[in-house]
């Protein structure tokens, strides 16, 4: 019982985390720059955010796979 409710409290906190990641790839993706992506391009913030882009979609990608996992394991498979 205290183990299924700390699985859903994980999931419920992964779904969080999903929502970050998702926003930190996209922000940091180059083909959602704005209206002037030459001035934003050149801006040292942008530079110093998107040199981890990579890194966000390696956080983006294993918190949805976590997120997965333990929402099956407390709650079930949904299609069967």
């Amino acid at each position: 019982m205290a183990t299924e409710l700390l699985i859903a409290k994980a999931t419920y906190l992964l779904g969080y985390a999903n929502i970050i990641g998702l926003f930190l790839v996209l922000f940091s993706c180059r083909c959602i720059m704005g209206i002037n992506p030459k001035k934003l391009a050149a801006s040292k913030f942008y530079l110093a955010f998107y040199k981890y882009h990579s890194y966000y979609w390696w956080f983006f990608i294993i918190s949805v796979a976590l997120h997965a996992i333990l929402a099956i394991t407390a709650f079930g498979n949904p299609f069967s």
